[in-house]
């Protein structure tokens, strides 16, 4: 059985990436376990943030839609499509000053679309992206993950579940400033000891 992944790296650094280094891995260990898909996109080749034209293009009916609208949209449809295209998300998720990077945060945004990644009830906001996986790395300095002051791993766990993905795992390289080989082998240690099959 192939299983189809969504590698998404945000680390401004092309080179010398712990969150980067941490997806190799995991991916390496999903491509030795059996047949993989690997599909990626690198978060730092500029994604806009949003504006006055593409909040009017996305609050219209697709149906009323006019093509430049439809061409405004256009880079939002095929981020949600790699999504569910994808059987497991492979995030990487370094913490700057506390928080997401602007380029994970502009991914965000692209892809919580009401009605198409998410809808409103009675019962409050459904996600709409379920039956997938996402194992996020994260890579911080001196950021404990979890802690108070740790603004990012929260945030992406609830984003996820938003559009209805629910089964998340983190793989911790926090606090590289204080110990990097202890943080770093543990990490590595966590990498090799997840259940891909879950």
């Amino acid at each position: 059985m192939t299983t189809n992944i969504l590698r998404i790296d945000a680390s401004a650094r092309k080179t010398g990436s712990i969150s980067r280094e941490l997806n190799d891995r995991i991916i390496a260990r999903y491509q030795k376990a059996g047949a993989a898909n690997v599909a990626t996109r690198d978060l730092t080749d500029a994604l806009p943030h949003l504006n006055e034209n593409w909040l009017g293009a996305n609050f219209t009916p697709a149906s009323d839609r006019t093509d430049a609208q439809r061409e405004t949209l256009a880079l939002s449809d095929t981020l949600i499509e790699e999504i569910n295209a994808a059987d497991v998300l492979v995030i990487g998720l370094p913490i700057y000053n506390f928080g997401v990077p602007a380029a994970l945060k502009a991914w965000v945004d692209l892809v919580a679309r009401a009605g198409v990644t998410f809808q409103y009830s009675e019962k409050g906001p459904k996600g709409l992206l379920t039956g997938k996986r996402a194992i996020v790395t994260v890579a911080s300095g001196g950021t404990e993950m979890g802690s108070d002051i740790d603004f990012a791993s929260g945030y992406l766990r609830h984003v996820l579940g938003f559009i209805g993905i629910t089964d998340v795992i983190f793989v911790a390289a926090d606090q590289m400033a204080i110990d990097a080989d202890t943080t770093l082998a543990a990490a590595h240690e966590a990498v090799e000891t997840l259940d891909l099959a879950a």
